[in-house]
């Protein structure tokens, strides 16, 4: 297979439509949340308000995705893909860790709303209401045409990958898989016969080989493969050597052509290596945390959408910028140039010290490898 097109990816992190942006929706379910300062999820919503002035409701499913869409439409990438970090379900089976995050099957429409294709579900919040929950999930997305990676039913789902088929033929495999490191308990992994989520025990080269053989269990020939994984901590700009140890390996051993990385609230640094993107943090697109105090120094109301051309015969980056937006009303506002200058001059320096410069080009950052690493 051959074609002169590269194949376009859109790549959103964390989508959180739980919650606050549940409640403003035309079907969320109860608002009552089980947190210890805070009752209900139209307080989330009051507190934006606060901040940035009424939110209406019922708004219509394009709403939360404003700017975006316009943007997504011109730049026409041939897949869309998030990671979902919210359970779709009303069960009530909510289990006692603090946040449990929801949205209404009647507000699926939402995540249509953009076009998703694919979901990565190997996170810490989709047994936030138990097995039950995620089954309910998963039922959903899948009756709904959104394809799913990273959990299901038993671990041999939950492993499997979401097999996307591209335009003129090929196909595209997403890959999803969890770490202890971004707040995934031990006991939600999948098992023989136990619906949960494709955990990694660690990042060792044990893991590392077990992601591989996977992947090759599943992989034609000219098939593009993505891995999604969900790890590191919710605030700061480090990296640990382990990290990006599992990301080469995924790349030279596992001959993966994207690294897809998340669970950081604000964007990480960015590497290219031999020829491939490694995310390894996207940060947040979309949540309810307007209003909330403490991390200013990251400005999490800052957010990125991340366009990737990869070459449809060997898999190799070809082109790679990013839309910078700003969350607003729980709504995506294209990012003031200040804002996106910021961003552009962070993540340049944080993402120097792996081969990697940012800069800002009119309304986007542009993403090249410094020098080509070996």
């Amino acid at each position: 297979m051959s074609t002169n097109r590269p194949l376009r990816l859109a790549l959103m992190g964390d989508v959180m439509t739980g919650r606050g942006i549940d409640q403003i929706l035309p079907d969320p379910v109860d608002p009552t949340i089980h947190e210890p300062v805070m009752a209900s999820a139209r307080g989330y919503v009051e507190l934006a308000e606060r901040v940035n002035g009424p939110i209406p409701r019922p708004v219509g499913w394009e709403y939360v995705w404003g700017d975006l869409l316009p943007l997504l439409a011109e730049a026409q990438p041939q897949l869309r893909i998030a990671n979902l970090e919210t359970a779709v379900t009303r069960s009530e089976q909510w289990l006692p860790k603090g946040i449990n995050y929801r949205m209404s099957p009647g507000n699926l429409p939402v995540l249509k709303g953009v076009g998703l294709d694919a979901v990565a579900l190997a996170n810490n919040h989709l047994l936030d209401w138990g097995q039950e929950g995620l089954l309910e999930t998963l039922a959903h997305l899948r009756a709904a045409g959104i394809a799913t990676a990273g959990a299901g039913r038993d671990r041999e789902e939950a492993q499997a990958p979401a097999v996307l088929p591209l335009p003129g033929g090929g196909r595209l495999l997403l890959f999803a898989f969890a770490h202890g490191s971004s707040g995934v308990p031990a006991d939600w992994a999948a098992g023989p016969g136990r619906p949960g989520v494709a955990r990694l025990a660690d990042l060792s080269a044990a893991s590392l080989e077990e992601v591989a053989a996977c992947i090759a269990r599943h992989r034609r020939s000219h098939d593009r493969v993505v891995v999604s994984l969900h790890w590191g901590s919710n605030w700061g700009y480090e990296v640990p050597e382990s990290h990006r140890r599992f990301a080469h390996g995924l790349i030279e051993r596992a001959e993966v052509d994207l690294v897809f990385g998340h669970s950081s609230h604000h964007p990480r640094p960015v590497e290219i290596h031999r020829g491939r993107a490694i995310l390894y943090g996207a940060g947040d697109v979309l949540n309810d945390y307007e209003g909330i105090g403490g991390y200013e120094e990251f400005r999490p109301e800052l957010v990125l959408v991340y366009l990737l051309d990869l070459d449809r015969d060997d898999g190799h980056l070809a082109n790679f910028v990013a839309l910078p937006f700003r969350i607003r009303r729980f709504r995506l506002e294209r990012a003031r140039e200040e804002e996106a200058d910021w961003l552009a001059r962070t993540l340049d320096r944080k993402s120097r010290p792996f081969g990697t410069h940012i800069r800002l080009a009119g309304t986007r950052l542009i993403i090249e490898a410094r020098t080509e690493q070996h």
